[in-house]
Protein backbone atom coordinates (compact mmCIF):
# COMPACT_ATOMS: atom_id res chain seq x y z
CA UNK A 1 0.00 0.00 0.00
CA UNK A 2 1.23 3.48 -0.92
CA UNK A 3 0.77 6.48 1.46
CA UNK A 4 -0.51 10.21 0.42
CA UNK A 5 2.65 12.24 1.62
CA UNK A 6 1.65 14.18 4.86
CA UNK A 7 0.42 17.65 4.46
CA UNK A 8 2.42 19.88 6.45
CA UNK A 9 1.62 20.28 10.52
CA UNK A 10 -0.17 23.39 10.79
CA UNK A 11 1.13 25.93 13.33
CA UNK A 12 -0.99 25.23 17.10
CA UNK A 13 -3.43 28.08 17.51
CA UNK A 14 -3.02 29.72 20.77
CA UNK A 15 -4.77 27.63 23.23
CA UNK A 16 -3.07 24.08 21.82
CA UNK A 17 -0.17 24.82 23.77
CA UNK A 18 -2.16 24.56 26.87
CA UNK A 19 -4.90 21.79 25.62
CA UNK A 20 -2.55 19.66 24.73
CA UNK A 21 -0.72 18.94 28.14
CA UNK A 22 -3.67 19.82 30.34
CA UNK A 23 -5.62 16.45 28.37
CA UNK A 24 -2.35 14.54 29.05
CA UNK A 25 -1.81 15.31 32.65
CA UNK A 26 -5.62 14.34 33.24
CA UNK A 27 -5.34 11.05 31.58
CA UNK A 28 -2.48 10.29 33.73
CA UNK A 29 -4.55 11.94 36.55
CA UNK A 30 -7.39 9.44 35.82
CA UNK A 31 -4.96 6.90 36.92
CA UNK A 32 -2.97 8.24 39.78
CA UNK A 33 -6.02 10.07 41.52
CA UNK A 34 -7.14 8.38 44.93
CA UNK A 35 -7.50 9.01 48.35
CA UNK A 36 -6.17 6.70 50.99
CA UNK A 37 -10.27 6.23 52.54
CA UNK A 38 -10.64 2.94 52.56
CA UNK A 39 -14.09 3.08 54.56
CA UNK A 40 -15.33 4.18 51.32
CA UNK A 41 -14.53 1.62 48.98
CA UNK A 42 -14.74 2.45 45.14
CA UNK A 43 -15.31 5.72 45.94
CA UNK A 44 -11.76 6.13 47.47
CA UNK A 45 -10.71 6.00 43.60
CA UNK A 46 -13.70 7.57 42.03
CA UNK A 47 -14.38 10.53 43.62
CA UNK A 48 -10.90 12.34 43.02
CA UNK A 49 -11.14 11.09 39.94
CA UNK A 50 -14.64 12.88 39.30
CA UNK A 51 -12.99 16.07 40.64
CA UNK A 52 -9.91 15.99 38.71
CA UNK A 53 -12.29 15.34 35.43
CA UNK A 54 -14.49 18.27 36.21
CA UNK A 55 -11.55 20.51 37.21
CA UNK A 56 -10.22 19.73 33.35
CA UNK A 57 -12.85 19.59 31.55
CA UNK A 58 -14.31 22.88 31.65
CA UNK A 59 -11.46 25.11 31.59
CA UNK A 60 -10.25 22.82 28.62
CA UNK A 61 -13.42 23.82 27.33
CA UNK A 62 -13.06 27.70 27.88
CA UNK A 63 -9.41 27.48 26.65
CA UNK A 64 -10.56 25.76 23.37
CA UNK A 65 -13.70 28.59 22.63
CA UNK A 66 -10.82 31.25 23.46
CA UNK A 67 -10.04 32.49 19.84
CA UNK A 68 -12.95 30.60 18.42
CA UNK A 69 -15.79 32.67 15.72
CA UNK A 70 -17.78 29.73 14.80
CA UNK A 71 -19.00 26.19 15.58
CA UNK A 72 -19.26 23.78 13.15
CA UNK A 73 -21.17 20.42 14.40
CA UNK A 74 -20.84 17.36 12.32
CA UNK A 75 -23.93 14.71 12.54
CA UNK A 76 -21.62 13.13 14.50
CA UNK A 77 -21.41 16.20 17.22
CA UNK A 78 -25.24 16.21 16.75
CA UNK A 79 -25.80 12.95 17.79
CA UNK A 80 -23.91 13.33 20.47
CA UNK A 81 -25.48 16.79 22.14
CA UNK A 82 -28.87 14.96 22.22
CA UNK A 83 -27.52 12.20 23.63
CA UNK A 84 -26.41 14.96 26.39
CA UNK A 85 -29.41 16.88 26.79
CA UNK A 86 -31.71 13.91 27.04
CA UNK A 87 -29.69 12.49 29.67
CA UNK A 88 -30.18 16.12 31.40
CA UNK A 89 -34.06 15.83 30.80
CA UNK A 90 -33.69 12.71 32.26
CA UNK A 91 -31.80 13.18 35.07
CA UNK A 92 -34.42 16.57 36.20
CA UNK A 93 -36.98 13.35 36.47
CA UNK A 94 -34.78 11.30 38.59
CA UNK A 95 -35.60 9.53 42.33
CA UNK A 96 -32.20 10.49 43.36
CA UNK A 97 -31.25 14.03 41.99
CA UNK A 98 -27.30 13.78 43.41
CA UNK A 99 -26.88 10.39 41.89
CA UNK A 100 -28.52 11.98 38.63
CA UNK A 101 -26.16 14.59 38.58
CA UNK A 102 -23.33 12.68 39.32
CA UNK A 103 -23.54 10.52 36.15
CA UNK A 104 -24.85 13.22 34.29
CA UNK A 105 -21.38 15.56 35.45
CA UNK A 106 -19.46 12.24 34.35
CA UNK A 107 -20.87 12.41 30.74
CA UNK A 108 -20.81 16.22 30.06
CA UNK A 109 -17.08 16.34 31.23
CA UNK A 110 -16.33 13.23 29.04
CA UNK A 111 -17.84 15.19 26.05
CA UNK A 112 -16.17 18.14 26.69
CA UNK A 113 -12.90 16.21 26.43
CA UNK A 114 -14.22 14.88 23.21
CA UNK A 115 -14.52 17.77 21.74
CA UNK A 116 -11.62 19.58 23.30
CA UNK A 117 -9.58 16.73 21.81
CA UNK A 118 -11.32 16.94 18.00
CA UNK A 119 -9.87 20.70 18.50
CA UNK A 120 -6.24 19.80 18.80
CA UNK A 121 -6.81 17.04 15.91
CA UNK A 122 -7.57 19.83 13.69
CA UNK A 123 -4.40 21.62 14.99
CA UNK A 124 -2.50 18.66 14.03
CA UNK A 125 -1.68 17.98 17.20
CA UNK A 126 -4.00 14.69 18.19
CA UNK A 127 -1.29 12.10 17.85
CA UNK A 128 1.23 13.74 20.56
CA UNK A 129 -2.62 13.75 22.55
CA UNK A 130 -2.81 9.71 21.52
CA UNK A 131 1.20 9.28 22.93
CA UNK A 132 0.12 10.51 26.38
CA UNK A 133 -3.04 8.57 26.75
CA UNK A 134 -0.63 5.64 25.47
CA UNK A 135 1.45 6.58 28.74
CA UNK A 136 -1.47 6.43 30.94
CA UNK A 137 -2.36 3.00 30.28
CA UNK A 138 1.16 2.11 30.73
CA UNK A 139 1.44 3.73 34.40
CA UNK A 140 -1.77 1.77 35.05
CA UNK A 141 -0.46 -1.26 34.41
CA UNK A 142 2.65 -0.79 36.49
CA UNK A 143 0.52 0.27 39.32
CA UNK A 144 -1.21 -3.08 39.00
CA UNK A 145 2.18 -4.92 38.34
CA UNK A 146 3.24 -3.34 41.85
CA UNK A 147 0.48 -4.75 43.90
CA UNK A 148 0.71 -8.04 42.17
CA UNK A 149 4.22 -8.44 42.88
CA UNK A 150 4.15 -7.39 47.10
CA UNK A 151 4.64 -3.62 47.14
CA UNK A 152 2.35 -2.76 49.72
CA UNK A 153 -0.17 0.53 49.98
CA UNK A 154 -3.04 1.97 51.48
CA UNK A 155 -4.19 3.29 48.23
CA UNK A 156 -4.38 -0.25 46.66
CA UNK A 157 -8.23 -1.95 46.85
CA UNK A 158 -6.85 -5.65 48.57
CA UNK A 159 -9.83 -7.27 48.36
CA UNK A 160 -10.25 -6.95 44.09
CA UNK A 161 -6.18 -7.58 43.66
CA UNK A 162 -4.56 -6.23 41.62
CA UNK A 163 -6.14 -3.09 40.71
CA UNK A 164 -3.36 -0.74 41.52
CA UNK A 165 -4.83 2.61 41.58
CA UNK A 166 -8.54 2.03 40.21
CA UNK A 167 -9.03 -0.27 43.30
CA UNK A 168 -10.73 -2.92 41.26
CA UNK A 169 -9.12 -5.48 38.92
CA UNK A 170 -11.42 -5.37 36.32
CA UNK A 171 -11.18 -1.60 36.37
CA UNK A 172 -7.94 -1.33 35.77
CA UNK A 173 -8.02 -4.23 32.83
CA UNK A 174 -10.12 -2.73 31.04
CA UNK A 175 -8.72 1.02 31.65
CA UNK A 176 -5.41 -0.88 30.19
CA UNK A 177 -7.20 -3.36 27.73
CA UNK A 178 -8.26 0.58 26.04
CA UNK A 179 -4.70 1.75 26.07
CA UNK A 180 -3.02 -0.90 24.16
CA UNK A 181 -4.47 0.51 20.62
CA UNK A 182 -2.89 3.54 21.48
CA UNK A 183 0.14 2.11 22.76
CA UNK A 184 0.15 0.21 19.14
CA UNK A 185 -0.15 3.45 17.55
CA UNK A 186 2.65 4.57 19.11
CA UNK A 187 5.08 2.54 18.76
CA UNK A 188 3.54 2.41 14.75
CA UNK A 189 4.33 6.29 14.36
CA UNK A 190 7.35 6.97 16.36
CA UNK A 191 10.27 8.78 15.19
CA UNK A 192 12.77 8.68 17.75
CA UNK A 193 13.60 5.83 20.28
CA UNK A 194 12.17 6.92 23.15
CA UNK A 195 8.53 6.53 21.54
CA UNK A 196 9.28 3.02 20.60
CA UNK A 197 10.85 2.00 23.67
CA UNK A 198 7.88 3.43 25.83
CA UNK A 199 5.71 1.30 23.37
CA UNK A 200 7.35 -1.64 23.82
CA UNK A 201 7.67 -1.41 27.19
CA UNK A 202 4.04 -0.55 27.58
CA UNK A 203 3.04 -3.52 25.59
CA UNK A 204 5.16 -5.72 27.75
CA UNK A 205 3.76 -4.37 31.40
CA UNK A 206 0.25 -4.05 29.95
CA UNK A 207 -0.04 -7.89 28.57
CA UNK A 208 1.43 -8.90 31.61
CA UNK A 209 -1.52 -6.56 33.91
CA UNK A 210 -3.88 -8.20 31.52
CA UNK A 211 -2.96 -11.53 32.25
CA UNK A 212 -2.66 -11.07 35.91
CA UNK A 213 -5.90 -9.14 36.12
CA UNK A 214 -8.58 -12.82 35.28
CA UNK A 215 -10.70 -9.89 33.80
CA UNK A 216 -12.43 -12.42 31.35
CA UNK A 217 -14.27 -8.84 29.67
CA UNK A 218 -10.90 -7.66 28.93
CA UNK A 219 -9.50 -10.64 27.72
CA UNK A 220 -11.95 -10.57 25.18
CA UNK A 221 -11.56 -7.02 24.64
CA UNK A 222 -8.51 -7.72 23.32
CA UNK A 223 -9.36 -10.92 21.32
CA UNK A 224 -11.84 -8.43 19.52
CA UNK A 225 -10.20 -5.79 19.20
CA UNK A 226 -6.83 -7.40 17.28
CA UNK A 227 -9.44 -9.68 14.77
CA UNK A 228 -10.78 -6.39 14.08
CA UNK A 229 -8.24 -4.27 13.95
CA UNK A 230 -6.17 -6.99 11.78
CA UNK A 231 -8.90 -7.75 9.19
CA UNK A 232 -8.96 -3.93 8.60
CA UNK A 233 -5.68 -3.88 8.33
CA UNK A 234 -5.76 -6.20 5.31
CA UNK A 235 -9.18 -5.12 3.81
CA UNK A 236 -7.13 -1.57 3.64
CA UNK A 237 -3.63 -3.18 2.18
CA UNK A 238 -1.77 -1.88 5.27
CA UNK A 239 0.39 -4.72 6.25
CA UNK A 240 1.96 -4.50 2.61
CA UNK A 241 4.04 -1.75 4.26
CA UNK A 242 7.69 -3.29 5.30
CA UNK A 243 8.06 -0.52 8.10
CA UNK A 244 4.34 -1.59 9.48
CA UNK A 245 5.16 -4.88 9.52
CA UNK A 246 8.29 -4.73 11.30
CA UNK A 247 7.32 -2.96 14.05
CA UNK A 248 3.93 -4.87 14.53
CA UNK A 249 6.20 -7.76 14.95
CA UNK A 250 8.19 -6.27 17.63
CA UNK A 251 4.73 -5.26 19.13
CA UNK A 252 3.51 -8.71 19.02
CA UNK A 253 7.02 -9.72 20.90
CA UNK A 254 6.74 -7.73 23.37
CA UNK A 255 2.72 -9.02 24.17
CA UNK A 256 4.30 -12.11 24.41
CA UNK A 257 7.31 -11.78 26.80
CA UNK A 258 4.50 -9.98 29.35
CA UNK A 259 2.20 -12.88 28.79
CA UNK A 260 5.36 -14.90 29.29
CA UNK A 261 6.41 -13.14 32.50
CA UNK A 262 2.91 -13.08 34.14
CA UNK A 263 2.95 -16.47 34.23
CA UNK A 264 6.28 -17.55 34.72
CA UNK A 265 7.12 -15.00 37.53
CA UNK A 266 5.98 -15.81 41.12
CA UNK A 267 3.33 -12.98 42.35
CA UNK A 268 1.59 -12.10 46.33
CA UNK A 269 -1.96 -12.52 44.22
CA UNK A 270 -4.18 -15.34 46.33
CA UNK A 271 -5.91 -17.11 44.25
CA UNK A 272 -7.99 -19.75 45.15
CA UNK A 273 -7.50 -22.13 41.83
CA UNK A 274 -4.81 -24.48 41.33
CA UNK A 275 -4.26 -23.02 37.73
CA UNK A 276 -6.37 -19.55 37.98
CA UNK A 277 -5.45 -18.38 34.11
CA UNK A 278 -6.53 -21.66 32.61
CA UNK A 279 -9.89 -21.47 34.50
CA UNK A 280 -10.42 -18.25 33.56
CA UNK A 281 -9.49 -18.80 29.75
CA UNK A 282 -12.08 -21.95 29.66
CA UNK A 283 -14.83 -19.66 31.36
CA UNK A 284 -13.96 -17.18 28.69
CA UNK A 285 -17.82 -16.94 27.51
CA UNK A 286 -19.22 -19.02 30.20
CA UNK A 287 -23.30 -17.86 30.97
CA UNK A 288 -24.37 -21.29 32.33
CA UNK A 289 -22.94 -20.44 35.81
CA UNK A 290 -20.93 -18.17 38.39
CA UNK A 291 -20.32 -14.34 37.32
CA UNK A 292 -21.29 -14.98 33.64
CA UNK A 293 -24.85 -16.57 34.54
CA UNK A 294 -25.33 -13.56 37.21
CA UNK A 295 -24.68 -11.22 35.10
CA UNK A 296 -27.60 -12.50 32.46
CA UNK A 297 -29.84 -12.49 35.24
CA UNK A 298 -29.18 -8.63 36.35
CA UNK A 299 -29.46 -8.21 32.49
CA UNK A 300 -33.11 -9.45 32.34
CA UNK A 301 -34.14 -7.88 35.23
CA UNK A 302 -32.45 -4.27 34.45
CA UNK A 303 -34.10 -4.58 30.72
CA UNK A 304 -37.87 -4.76 32.39
CA UNK A 305 -36.83 -0.84 33.89
CA UNK A 306 -37.07 -0.09 30.20
CA UNK A 307 -40.82 -1.69 29.87
CA UNK A 308 -42.03 0.95 32.55
CA UNK A 309 -39.75 3.62 31.56
CA UNK A 310 -39.00 3.73 27.80
CA UNK A 311 -38.51 7.33 27.17
CA UNK A 312 -36.46 9.09 29.74
CA UNK A 313 -35.52 6.11 32.22
CA UNK A 314 -35.08 5.93 35.90
CA UNK A 315 -32.66 8.72 36.01
CA UNK A 316 -28.84 8.53 35.49
CA UNK A 317 -27.30 6.84 38.05
CA UNK A 318 -30.35 5.53 39.80
CA UNK A 319 -30.27 1.95 38.71
CA UNK A 320 -29.06 1.31 42.33
CA UNK A 321 -32.32 3.43 43.31
CA UNK A 322 -34.46 0.96 41.13
CA UNK A 323 -33.14 -2.29 40.96
CA UNK A 324 -34.94 -3.62 44.19
CA UNK A 325 -38.15 -3.26 42.71
CA UNK A 326 -36.96 -5.32 39.69
CA UNK A 327 -34.45 -7.86 41.70
CA UNK A 328 -35.56 -11.85 41.43
CA UNK A 329 -35.24 -14.11 44.20
CA UNK A 330 -31.73 -15.81 44.10
CA UNK A 331 -29.87 -12.59 41.90
CA UNK A 332 -26.47 -12.62 42.94
CA UNK A 333 -26.58 -9.34 41.96
CA UNK A 334 -28.67 -8.27 45.33
CA UNK A 335 -27.63 -8.92 48.49
CA UNK A 336 -30.53 -9.39 50.57
CA UNK A 337 -30.23 -7.93 54.26
CA UNK A 338 -27.26 -5.47 53.44
CA UNK A 339 -26.97 -1.77 54.24
CA UNK A 340 -26.55 -1.20 50.58
CA UNK A 341 -27.81 -4.79 48.82
CA UNK A 342 -26.21 -3.72 45.04
CA UNK A 343 -23.05 -2.44 43.18
CA UNK A 344 -23.52 1.24 42.19
CA UNK A 345 -24.11 0.28 38.71
CA UNK A 346 -24.70 -2.94 36.82
CA UNK A 347 -22.34 -5.16 34.72
CA UNK A 348 -22.73 -2.92 31.31
CA UNK A 349 -22.11 -0.17 30.45
CA UNK A 350 -25.12 -0.68 27.52
CA UNK A 351 -27.59 -2.17 29.65
CA UNK A 352 -27.10 0.84 32.44
CA UNK A 353 -27.27 3.62 29.72
CA UNK A 354 -30.59 2.24 28.22
CA UNK A 355 -32.18 1.37 31.47
CA UNK A 356 -31.29 5.07 33.22
CA UNK A 357 -31.57 7.20 30.41
CA UNK A 358 -34.03 5.96 28.03
CA UNK A 359 -34.37 4.28 24.97
CA UNK A 360 -34.26 7.70 22.58
CA UNK A 361 -31.13 8.90 24.34
CA UNK A 362 -29.75 5.17 23.96
CA UNK A 363 -30.48 4.99 20.46
CA UNK A 364 -28.64 8.41 19.82
CA UNK A 365 -25.98 6.54 21.28
CA UNK A 366 -25.48 3.99 19.81
CA UNK A 367 -25.83 5.68 16.55
CA UNK A 368 -22.88 7.54 16.78
CA UNK A 369 -20.59 4.72 17.91
CA UNK A 370 -21.76 2.87 14.25
CA UNK A 371 -21.04 6.16 13.03
CA UNK A 372 -17.69 6.34 14.62
CA UNK A 373 -16.52 3.08 13.50
CA UNK A 374 -17.96 3.29 9.44
CA UNK A 375 -15.76 6.99 10.02
CA UNK A 376 -12.67 4.59 10.73
CA UNK A 377 -13.40 2.16 8.80
CA UNK A 378 -13.69 4.53 5.37
CA UNK A 379 -10.79 6.16 6.69
CA UNK A 380 -8.30 4.33 5.44
CA UNK A 381 -7.62 4.56 1.90
CA UNK A 382 -4.60 5.30 -0.66
CA UNK A 383 -5.44 9.16 -0.26
CA UNK A 384 -4.66 9.66 2.73
CA UNK A 385 -1.59 10.04 4.49
CA UNK A 386 0.31 7.33 6.45
CA UNK A 387 -0.19 8.41 10.00
CA UNK A 388 -4.15 8.45 9.28
CA UNK A 389 -4.76 5.49 7.97
CA UNK A 390 -3.17 4.27 11.13
CA UNK A 391 -5.22 6.42 12.92
CA UNK A 392 -8.23 4.55 11.36
CA UNK A 393 -7.39 1.52 12.14
CA UNK A 394 -6.71 2.43 15.71
CA UNK A 395 -10.34 4.03 16.10
CA UNK A 396 -11.61 0.35 14.63
CA UNK A 397 -9.60 -1.70 16.99
CA UNK A 398 -10.43 0.68 19.99
CA UNK A 399 -14.31 0.97 19.56
CA UNK A 400 -14.05 -3.07 19.26
CA UNK A 401 -12.35 -3.12 22.52
CA UNK A 402 -14.40 -0.22 23.89
CA UNK A 403 -18.01 -2.41 22.75
CA UNK A 404 -16.88 -5.40 24.25
CA UNK A 405 -15.60 -4.44 27.43
CA UNK A 406 -18.35 -1.72 27.96
CA UNK A 407 -21.03 -4.97 27.19
CA UNK A 408 -19.88 -6.41 30.04
CA UNK A 409 -18.75 -4.02 33.04
CA UNK A 410 -18.95 -0.24 33.99
CA UNK A 411 -16.63 1.80 31.73
CA UNK A 412 -17.76 5.13 30.70
CA UNK A 413 -19.76 4.92 34.16
CA UNK A 414 -16.70 5.72 36.00
CA UNK A 415 -14.51 8.64 36.30
CA UNK A 416 -11.10 7.09 35.15
CA UNK A 417 -11.94 5.59 31.52
CA UNK A 418 -13.82 8.58 30.82
CA UNK A 419 -10.33 10.41 31.08
CA UNK A 420 -8.77 8.40 28.08
CA UNK A 421 -11.93 7.35 26.01
CA UNK A 422 -13.04 10.58 24.99
CA UNK A 423 -10.39 12.54 24.40
CA UNK A 424 -8.81 9.35 22.53
CA UNK A 425 -11.79 9.40 20.22
CA UNK A 426 -12.01 12.99 19.51
CA UNK A 427 -8.32 12.56 18.70
CA UNK A 428 -8.61 9.39 16.26
CA UNK A 429 -12.15 10.72 14.41
CA UNK A 430 -11.89 11.68 11.19
CA UNK A 431 -13.86 15.23 11.01
CA UNK A 432 -17.03 15.00 9.67
CA UNK A 433 -19.26 16.93 7.33
CA UNK A 434 -20.80 20.16 8.65
CA UNK A 435 -24.20 20.00 9.69
CA UNK A 436 -24.64 23.32 11.46
CA UNK A 437 -22.16 26.16 11.94
CA UNK A 438 -23.10 28.56 14.38
CA UNK A 439 -21.89 32.12 14.57
CA UNK A 440 -20.48 32.57 18.25
CA UNK A 441 -17.81 35.71 18.13
CA UNK A 442 -17.93 38.70 20.00
CA UNK A 443 -21.25 38.87 23.00
CA UNK A 444 -22.15 35.59 22.39
CA UNK A 445 -18.80 34.14 22.81
CA UNK A 446 -18.64 35.82 25.49
CA UNK A 447 -21.80 34.33 27.20
CA UNK A 448 -20.88 30.97 26.84
CA UNK A 449 -17.39 31.04 28.07
CA UNK A 450 -19.29 32.62 31.04
CA UNK A 451 -21.24 29.88 31.20
CA UNK A 452 -18.79 27.51 31.10
CA UNK A 453 -17.45 28.71 33.49
CA UNK A 454 -20.02 29.01 35.79
CA UNK A 455 -20.76 25.33 35.35
CA UNK A 456 -17.71 24.37 35.95
CA UNK A 457 -17.12 25.99 38.95
CA UNK A 458 -20.69 24.10 40.36
CA UNK A 459 -19.73 20.71 39.51
CA UNK A 460 -16.31 21.40 40.51
CA UNK A 461 -17.04 22.88 43.94
CA UNK A 462 -20.00 19.69 44.42
CA UNK A 463 -16.94 16.75 43.68
CA UNK A 464 -15.06 18.90 46.13
CA UNK A 465 -17.23 18.71 48.59
CA UNK A 466 -17.97 15.03 48.22
CA UNK A 467 -14.15 14.23 49.00
CA UNK A 468 -14.26 16.94 51.92
CA UNK A 469 -16.96 15.15 53.62
CA UNK A 470 -14.91 11.36 52.48
CA UNK A 471 -11.87 13.46 54.62
CA UNK A 472 -14.20 14.65 57.56
CA UNK A 473 -15.84 11.42 58.21
CA UNK A 474 -12.42 9.77 58.16
CA UNK A 475 -11.14 12.34 60.77
CA UNK A 476 -13.65 10.92 63.50
CA UNK A 477 -17.15 9.38 64.19
CA UNK A 478 -18.34 12.22 67.36
CA UNK A 479 -21.95 13.69 66.60
CA UNK A 480 -20.53 17.30 65.21
CA UNK A 481 -18.05 15.19 62.61
CA UNK A 482 -20.54 12.99 61.28
CA UNK A 483 -22.66 15.71 61.05
CA UNK A 484 -20.42 18.20 59.38
CA UNK A 485 -19.59 15.17 56.50
CA UNK A 486 -23.39 14.69 56.18
CA UNK A 487 -23.90 18.37 55.95
CA UNK A 488 -20.83 18.35 53.17
CA UNK A 489 -22.33 15.44 51.33
CA UNK A 490 -25.93 15.02 51.51
CA UNK A 491 -26.44 13.06 48.43
CA UNK A 492 -23.67 10.39 50.16
CA UNK A 493 -26.42 7.22 51.62
CA UNK A 494 -23.16 5.83 53.08
CA UNK A 495 -22.17 8.30 55.35
CA UNK A 496 -26.64 9.02 56.26
CA UNK A 497 -26.64 5.31 57.26
CA UNK A 498 -23.00 5.24 59.01
CA UNK A 499 -23.80 8.13 61.05
CA UNK A 500 -27.70 5.91 61.89
CA UNK A 501 -25.54 3.15 62.72
CA UNK A 502 -23.44 4.84 65.04
CA UNK A 503 -25.82 6.90 66.79
CA UNK A 504 -28.26 3.89 66.95
CA UNK A 505 -25.07 1.87 68.57
CA UNK A 506 -25.09 4.63 71.08
CA UNK A 507 -28.82 4.61 71.89
CA UNK A 508 -29.01 8.09 70.11
CA UNK A 509 -31.98 8.06 67.66
CA UNK A 510 -33.13 11.53 67.90
CA UNK A 511 -29.55 12.51 66.55
CA UNK A 512 -29.71 8.88 64.10
CA UNK A 513 -33.45 10.20 63.14
CA UNK A 514 -32.54 12.60 60.19
CA UNK A 515 -29.68 11.03 58.68
CA UNK A 516 -32.28 8.12 58.09
CA UNK A 517 -35.09 9.87 56.90
CA UNK A 518 -32.23 11.36 54.54
CA UNK A 519 -30.94 8.09 53.49
CA UNK A 520 -34.65 6.85 53.11
CA UNK A 521 -35.76 10.01 50.60
CA UNK A 522 -31.97 8.74 48.54
CA UNK A 523 -32.71 5.06 48.16
CA UNK A 524 -37.00 4.92 48.69
CA UNK A 525 -36.95 1.20 47.74
CA UNK A 526 -34.32 -0.30 49.92
CA UNK A 527 -35.30 -1.96 53.15
CA UNK A 528 -32.38 -1.05 55.46
CA UNK A 529 -33.59 2.96 56.39
CA UNK A 530 -36.96 1.14 57.25
CA UNK A 531 -34.85 -1.27 59.64
CA UNK A 532 -33.37 1.42 61.48
CA UNK A 533 -36.00 3.22 62.21
CA UNK A 534 -37.87 0.42 63.37
CA UNK A 535 -35.12 -0.09 65.83
CA UNK A 536 -35.82 3.48 67.25
CA UNK A 537 -39.31 2.97 67.34
CA UNK A 538 -38.96 0.06 69.63
CA UNK A 539 -36.59 1.62 71.93
CA UNK A 540 -38.69 4.73 72.21
CA UNK A 541 -41.75 2.86 73.25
Amino acid sequence: MTFAPAPPEPAPAPTSGLLLPLLQLAALGGVLAVTPYLAFDLDQHSVPKELLLQAVAWPAAWLALRHRQRITLSLLDLLLAGWAALSVISALFATNHWLALRAVALSLGGLSLFWCAATLRREGRGHALLAGLAVAGLVAAVTALLQSYGVESPLWGESRAPGGLFGNRNFMAHFVALSLPLLYLLRLNAIGCGGQLISIIGAAMAAAALVLSRSRAAWLAVAVGFVVLVAHGLAGSIWRDSEVRRRSRGFLIALGVGVIAALALPNHLEWRSDSPYLETLTRLTDYQAGSGHGRLIQYRNTLRMVEDDPVLGVGPGNWPVAYPRYTTPGDPAYQYGAVMPTNPWPSSDWVALLAERGAPAFLLLAIAGGLMLIRGWRGLSNAVPREEALEAVTLTGFLSVLAVVGAFDAVLLLPGPNLLVWPALGALIPVGRPQLSVEIGGRRLRRIRRAIAVIGVLLVVRSGMQLAAMSVYHSGRDNTTLDRAAALDPGSYRIQMSAAAIEISRHRCDLALPHIQQARRLFPTLPAPERYLRTCTRRRR
